[in-house]
């Protein structure tokens, strides 16, 4: 099995936690492999999050009616916007911004409440990890 297969299927998270709690492995975009955080830079965190489906960020706005996506418990929680290496951001929805891929657009990848400023999060199953 390959890594990009392996990733995406839910690489054992204890191979992704360091001794101090963050993650040993670069984060990556599943689509363009850009980096999005270096090791070290977040901590794990288990939390109830909608994410609207992958696609490209002319997509990403909510239109008429309700959004396909999926509610992801498993996160990588930032707690400084200057920590990412590459990310990008969607225009406000609501109380969110949703955090894409900044090289290729792809997303959202995670999840940002304007109401905390500390705390950005990024799916797990929404990344890969080298």
């Amino acid at each position: 099995m390959d890594n990009d297969q392996e990733s995406k299927e839910g690489t054992d998270r204890s191979e992704l936690l360091s001794v101090d709690g963050k993650n040993s492995k670069s984060v990556l975009c599943q689509r363009c492999g850009s980096k999005v955080l270096c090791p070290g830079m977040a901590t794990f965190e288990e939390k109830e999050l909608f994410l609207p489906s992958m696609r490209k960020k002319s997509g990403l706005s909510t239109s008429e009616g309700s959004v396909d996506g999926d509610t992801l418990t498993a996160h990588w929680l930032v707690g400084d916007m200057y920590d990412f290496e590459n990310v990008g951001f969607t225009k406000d929805v609501g109380r969110i911004k949703y955090l894409i891929c900044a090289d290729c657009e792809i997303g959202p990848i995670g999840w940002h409440c304007l109401d905390d400023k500390k705390s950005f999060y990024i799916a797990l199953e929404r990344v890969n990890h080298a």
